[in-house]
């Protein structure tokens, strides 16, 4: 019984390497001392890269020093928490959302992950009102204040829906 081939541009087939013999173990011997004598006469690629940053974070034509780039999330605040559940378990896919507290449509939302844990970043200088929902369990809501800090660790512990079965 002859077996078929799979071809090439199959989606279960394995990625080829581009250099398969440079995956062999010679190579690995040979590589670090190459990379290592080019880098100490300053051919290698890296090397010359690094150098030209190196002397573009000193100073500008003008002679003024790096002032380095603000992060994009610099002016945020993290609401970073962790969902349980009465007993004390993990609870995950939780529902959290939050809302400025002056608005009535909430703006962030996330869920907890496996290990009940979350994060939302919100702009500082705010009050907000974060509110975490579960089936089977009932709504629970805090006011956090971001105006002073920049992040806030929460636990909620939910506890079970009356008349309800949690999960």
């Amino acid at each position: 019984m002859k077996r078929k081939r799979r071809s090439s541009n199959s989606l279960s087939a394995s990625p080829r390497h581009p250099f398969p013999r440079l995956s062999h173990p010679t190579y690995w011997r040979l590589i670090p001392p190459a990379a290592l004598l080019l880098s100490l006469a300053g051919l290698a690629p890296y090397a010359r890269a690094e150098r030209l940053v190196s002397i573009a974070r000193t100073s500008d034509a003008a002679g003024n020093s790096d002032q380095r780039k603000k992060s994009a999330h610099e002016n945020d605040f993290l609401l970073f928490g962790t969902v349980f559940t009465e007993p004390g378990f993990a609870l995950p896919g939780a529902a959290i959302r939050v809302r400025r507290a002056d608005k009535k449509k909430a703006r962030w939302e996330a869920r907890s992950d496996r290990r009940g844990e979350f994060a939302v970043r919100v702009p500082v200088g705010a009050e907000y009102e974060m509110t975490v929902t579960a089936t089977g369990y009932q709504r629970e809501t805090r006011k956090i204040d971001a105006k002073t800090g920049n992040r806030a660790d929460l636990v909620f512990r939910l506890s079970p829906a009356p008349g309800g079965k949690p999960k």
